[in-house]
């Protein structure tokens, strides 16, 4: 197993490139969408451009973005959704804020680590 790790492309996420998750989904379209006409800027399409990708995904600087990606830009993120309303699941994000705010909720940064971790040909590294 490790030795078939050593022959998968290297990607480095540099979490001191940004700030929040629009800054994520530029670095993630820089990473990954290069050559393509569509930018990365939603949870759902960052899942989506991970198929097919075979990679070993260093986190650099992770713990930057564990807080810069944690609860009140998590909080933020709901509440800008339930403000928007229609085409969002009002109810769901809801559900999910009261979660977050009650501490069994997860952060954009925690779910953005259960994306990557659910494709299996990625090995994730958070340094």
């Amino acid at each position: 197993m490790k030795n078939e790790n050593l022959n998968k492309e290297m990607t480095v996420i540099n979490g001191s490139h940004f700030s929040d998750l629009e800054g994520f989904y530029e670095e993630i379209s820089q990473l990954f969408m290069k050559d393509k006409d569509w930018e990365v800027g939603t949870l759902d399409g960052f899942d989506d451009v991970l198929y097919g990708i075979d990679s070993n995904i260093t986190w650099r600087n992770s713990q930057k973005s564990k807080e810069d990606l944690g609860f009140s830009l998590t909080k933020e993120f709901y509440e800008n959704k339930i403000q928007i309303g229609k085409p969002f699941n009002i109810e769901l994000i809801q559900q999910k804020l009261g979660e977050l705010i009650d501490g069994n909720g997860q952060t954009l940064f925690e779910i953005l680590i259960e994306i990557i971790e659910s494709h299996k040909n990625i090995t994730l590294i958070l340094d």
